[in-house]
C-alpha cells in the first residue's frame, strides 16, 4: 500500500514539474519566484519537522538538481545560490540531528582549505576581485565538505533513500521538460560541432549534458528498482527524452558519465540480486540495451550524422580532429606545472585564472578540480584529494550496503575531471555515497551465543 502511495505520489509530481517547466517558458520571470517558494517551503519543512525524515537532505538533493535549471532560465537570485542552499540547508539539517563522530577527516579537509585563501590575498593581483575569486573557487569544495559531514555514516531508511533521489530527479525531468519547448526541433539549430547551444536552451552545453546525464542515470536505476509496470513505461519513455537531450548538446562528458554510472550500479545491483531475481532482470536489461539503441538511432538521425561525428572525434567534413579533450590536456598540464613551481603552498585559491592567463595567455577557469586542487593549494591540494578518494573505500569495504556507492564516486570523479565544481551536484552525489542505507525488509540476523 505505502508503495502505491509513494507512485501516485510520484505521478503528481511530475505533472507538477511538467506545469512548471511550461509556465517558466511562457513566462520567465517566474523561474525567480517558484526558486524562492521552492527555498522557503524547504526551511519550513525541516524546522517544523526538525528533520526527523532527512528532509534537510531531500531539500539539499531538490536544489542540488535544480541549480543549472533556475540558472539557465535567471531564476537565481546570484550566481552560486545553488551550492549556497545546499550548505545552507544541510547545516540546518546537523543543528537538529548532529553528525557522526567518524567526521573527522571531512572536518580535516575543510581545514585544508583555509591556507589557500592566505596564499591567494598575498599572491593576487590588485586587479583581481578577491571576493568573487575566493567565492568561484571555494564554493564547490566546502559544499563537498559539508555534504559529506552531514552524510558520512548517517543511517537512513531505503524508503527516505529514495525518496532523497526522486527529489534529485525532478527538477532535472522539469529542466529536461523546458528544453523540449524552448528547442522541439533541431532542423535549424546545429551550427557547428562544438556544445549545441541551440538544443541546451542557449545555456553552457557542458553543464547541462552533465545534470542530464546523472537524470539519465538515475532513471536507468528506477527501472531496475521499482516494480511497477505502469511506472516503469513511464520512467523508460523519460529515459529517451532525456538521453535524446543529453546527446545533442554534443558536450560528451556528461553522455559518458552517465554510462559509466549505469554500468557500475548495474554490475553491483546484479551481483546482489538472488538466482531467481538475476534470471528476471535479464528481460529489463534487453530492454534497456534497446533503449539504448534506440535513442542513439533517433538522436543520429535528428542531427543528420554529425553526433556520429562528434563521437568519433571528426569535425563536420568528417576529419579526425588531433585533440579529443577539446584543449582540457593543456590547461591540465598549466595546472600541473603550477604544482611543481609551489609544491608547497601552492599559487593559492582562484590564481589559477590568472596564472593561464599569464602562461597561456587566455582567460579561462579550470575544467579540472583534482589539479585545481594541487595548483592552488600545494601539498595540502594533495592531502586532500588522499582524503577525498581513500575514506570512501574504506567505509565501502567495511559495510558495502550502499548500492549506489560505486556509482555516485564515479559521477563524483569523472565529473569533476572535466567540468571541475561549477555546479553542485557532484558535491552532493559524493556525500550520498557515504550514506548507510538501512533495508527495514530484511530479517534481523539472530546469532546464537555460545555458553562457556
Amino acid at each position: 500500500m505505502k508503495e502505491n502511495n509513494s507512485n501516485v505520489e510520484y505521478l503528481k509530481l511530475l505533472v507538477l514539474h511538467l506545469g512548471m517547466a511550461l509556465l517558466i517558458y511562457l513566462f520567465r520571470p517566474l523561474s525567480t519566484i517558484i526558486m524562492l517558494t521552492v527555498l522557503l517551503y524547504f526551511i519550513f519543512l525541516i524546522i517544523q519537522n526538525e528533520n526527523k525524515n532527512n528532509e534537510a537532505l531531500m531539500a539539499a538533493a531538490y536544489i542540488a538538481g535544480a541549480e543549472v535549471f533556475f540558472r539557465m532560465t535567471g531564476g537565481m537570485v546570484f550566481y552560486e545560490t545553488g551550492k549556497y542552499m545546499v550548505i545552507v540547508f544541510l547545516i540546518i539539517g546537523m543543528f537538529y540531528k548532529g553528525t557522526s563522530s567518524k567526521t573527522i577527516p571531512f572536518w580535516t579537509y575543510l581545514l585544508i582549505l583555509i591556507p589557500g585563501i592566505i596564499v591567494a590575498s598575498i599572491t593576487m593581483s590588485l586587479e583581481a576581485e578577491f571576493r568573487k575569486a575566493i567565492a568561484f573557487n571555494l564554493s564547490g569544495p566546502v559544499c563537498l565538505g559539508v555534504s559529506a559531514l552531514y552524510c558520512y555514516y548517517k543511517k537512513i531508511k531505503k524508503k527516505d533513500f529514495q525518496k532523497v533521489l526522486m527529489m534529485l530527479l525532478l527538477p532535472l525531468i522539469a529542466q529536461m521538460f523546458y528544453l523540449f519547448f524552448y528547442t522541439p526541433t533541431l532542423r535549424e539549430g546545429l551550427i557547428n560541432m562544438a556544445g549545441n547551444y541551440a538544443a541546451t536552451g542557449g545555456y553552457g552545453p557542458n553543464q547541462i549534458s552533465t545534470v542530464l546525464g546523472l537524470g539519465s542515470f538515475l532513471l536507468v536505476t528506477r527501472l531496475l528498482t521499482i516494480r511497477n509496470k505502469m511506472i516503469n513505461i513511464i520512467d523508460l519513455i523519460l529515459l529517451v527524452m532525456m538521453g535524446y537531450r543529453t546527446i545533442i548538446t554534443f558536450s560528451r562528458g556528461g553522455v559518458f558519465t552517465g554510462i559509466f554510472c549505469a554500468i557500475a550500479f548495474i554490475f553491483f545491483y546484479y551481483y546482489n540480486l538472488q538466482k531467481k531475481e538475476k534470471q528476471q532482470s535479464f528481460i529489463k536489461f534487453f530492454i534497456l540495451a534497446l533503449t539504448c539503441l534506440v535513442i542513439w538511432t533517433f538522436s543520429s538521425i535528428q542531427t543528420f550524422g554529425l553526433i556520429d561525428y562528434r563521437y568519433e572525434n571528426r569535425n563536420s567534413a568528417g576529419e579526425l580532429k588531433d585533440d579529443i579533450t577539446t584543449g582540457r590536456v593543456e590547461l591540465v598540464s598549466t595546472e600541473l606545472q603550477a604544482f611543481y613551481d609551489h609544491p608547497l603552498t601552492g599559487i593559492g585559491v582562484g590564481k589559477g585564472y590568472e596564472y593561464r592567463e599569464e602562461t597561456l595567455g587566455i582567460d579561462i577557469a579550470s575544467h579540472n578540480e583534482i589539479s585545481r586542487l594541487l595548483s592552488e593549494h600545494g601539498l595540502l591540494g594533495l592531502i586532500a584529494l588522499l582524503i577525498l578518494i581513500f575514506v570512501p573505500i574504506l567505509f565501502w569495504t567495511k559495510f558495502k550496503n550502499n548500492y549506489y556507492f560505486l556509482a555516485f564516486m564515479a559521477f563524483w570523479f569523472l565529473t569533476i575531471n572535466h567540468s571541475a565544481m561549477r555546479i553542485a551536484l557532484p558535491a552532493f552525489v559524493y556525500g550520498l555515497a557515504l550514506l548507510y542505507i538501512v533495508d527495514e525488509k530484511k530479517p534481523p540476523i539472530y546469532r546464537k551465543r555460545f555458553s562457556h
